[in-house]
Formats: C-alpha cells, sequence, structure tokens
C-alpha cells in the first residue's frame, strides 16, 4: 500500500473487533509518529499506548456516552503534548499543528497495517491523565482508539454513527477548501471563486 492508498482507505470505522497487540506494533506506530516533521525537530506529541486489558478495564469510564463503541478497542493511544515543548514564535504556537502531523503519521501507519485508527474529541481529560498518570502540565489533545474493522455493524451505535459506518461522511467541495495564489475576494456579500 503505497501512501495515496493509505489516506483513500483510512476511515474512522466505529465496529472494532479484536487485533493482537504487540510491543513490535507500538514500536513500529511510534517509530513513524516520530519521524513526521516537526518545528526545529522539536518532536512534542508524547503517546501513552494502552494495550493491557486491565488498563482498558480502567480507561472504559474516560469516554463519553457516544463513544461507548471505544470499550472494544484492542489499543488506546492517549497523545499528549505541551505548549513550552514546540517552538512559540510571537503569536504562534505550534505544539498542536506537529503533534497533529505526528498523530496523522501514526494513523496512516495503523491503515497502512490494515488496522482502524480512530482519534476522538469524546472524553474527559481530567480522567485520561488520572487513569494513566499523565503530568497536569500534558494537555491530552485526543485519544485514538485502535482496533480491526469488524465484519457486523458494533450495536451501541447511534443511527448517525451507523450511517456513517456504512457510508464516507462527505468532504466539502475542494473549492470551499483550497484557493489558488489568493484568497477569493467577497463582493454583494458573496464570496466570488477565482479558482474556475
Amino acid at each position: 500500500m503505497d501512501v495515496i492508498d493509505a489516506i483513500n482507505t483510512r476511515r474512522a470505522y466505529r465496529s472494532l473487533a479484536p487485533v493482537a497487540i504487540t510491543e513490535e506494533l507500538v514500536r513500529d506506530l511510534a517509530r513513524c509518529a516520530q519521524l513526521a516533521p516537526t518545528c526545529n525537530n522539536n518532536q512534542p506529541a508524547r503517546f501513552v499506548f494502552v494495550w493491557e486489558p486491565a488498563m482498558l478495564e480502567k480507561m472504559k469510564p474516560v469516554f463519553n456516552r457516544g463513544n461507548a463503541w471505544c470499550h472494544a478497542d484492542s489499543m488506546m493511544v492517549a497523545v499528549c503534548a505541551e505548549k513550552e515543548a514546540d517552538c512559540l514564535i510571537y503569536d504562534r504556537e505550534y505544539y498542536l499543528f506537529d503533534t497533529g502531523l505526528q498523530t496523522a503519521f501514526l494513523i496512516l501507519r495503523a491503515t497502512e497495517l490494515g488496522l482502524v485508527a480512530h482519534p476522538i474529541a469524546g472524553y474527559s481529560p481530567k480522567a485520561v491523565r488520572a487513569v494513566l498518570g499523565i503530568p497536569d502540565t500534558m494537555q491530552v489533545i485526543t485519544l485514538v482508539n485502535i482496533g480491526r474493522h469488524a465484519d457486523a455493524i458494533s450495536p451501541v451505535l447511534s443511527e448517525k454513527q451507523i450511517h456513517d459506518e456504512t457510508h464516507r461522511p462527505e468532504r466539502l467541495p475542494l473549492e470551499q477548501v483550497a484557493f489558488f495564489n489568493r484568497w477569493p475576494r467577497e463582493e454583494g456579500g458573496e464570496r466570488r471563486d477565482e479558482n474556475t
């Protein structure tokens, strides 16, 4: 699988089936995250890989109700960073951007390996820090839920989640997100698209 295949294949599935997690797999994913470009090569992200069954059980209460599907994870990765660990250039704080790049590399590698790697926002950062012993100075930016895509739809999914599971969610039209050579002008309250 090449990069474009991984990008096209990647989906945020919620119906997860078990997959064997090994230390070799964890090191592979972590190494790929390390190879992402970051400001001054600061590598601000820190990843807590959780796959022992007892620890996954302790993590269940941290998820919001709509993320009960996460209880089927084979592994959960807490992605953390702190602002001071990366470039601070005037009003630009790079740690969130760089952590996103590092996480994207991890997700694409997991996809290449045939796994689902679904990042979420629906959790309690305070609870995550308490369960995993993460210092209060670290911001828990996302949890990436890892498993194998199940053949059957998870029974805990909502109607919208089931729809998203069976249909790739639409992306915005490219003309709304990519502009050629300059920001489009607005005339008479309407944006004039100069890309065409």
